[in-house]
């Protein structure tokens, strides 16, 4: 693993523990102030504030539950930008004790500000946006 692919690797997983252990405000510390994350399929949000507030949402759509963890990693780079094709797993427990088990193939961007790598584009759904858009 080159040099590159081992920071963001480290840097993606450094973020799944602070949503792990719901600590938002680290979180931020890993997106750049112009970020946008992909909420859902047709919800984006742009800031980090409104970033932080996604993810509070999230974490209580998901019970307060959820681990994140990352599989397999792509990383295609060009300057001061790199996308990160990533295998992303989610573990929650709903309110009925349920388990449930979510894999994505996440598309991440980041850019290099000084000697840090801040995410500028984080959509844990990857090419799945495109699943259900017709062409007019």
């Amino acid at each position: 693993m080159d040099a590159l692919t081992q920071t963001l690797k480290e840097t993606i997983e450094a973020a799944d523990r602070a949503i792990t252990a719901e600590d938002f405000d680290e979180l931020m510390k890993f997106y750049a102030d112009d970020a946008s994350l992909v909420v859902k399929p047709g919800l984006t949000v742009t800031g980090k504030d409104s970033i932080r507030k996604a993810f509070v949402a999230i974490a209580e759509h998901f019970n307060n539950s959820i681990v994140v963890t990352q599989g397999q990693m792509q990383v295609i780079r060009a300057g001061d930008v790199a996308l990160v094709i990533m295998e992303t797993l989610l573990q929650t427990t709903d309110k009925a004790g349920v388990k449930n088990e979510i894999s994505r193939r996440a598309t991440y961007v980041f850019r290099q500000v000084s000697e840090s790598w801040l995410c500028v584009v984080d959509n844990s759904y990857g090419t799945t946006l495109l699943d259900g858009l017709v062409e007019s």
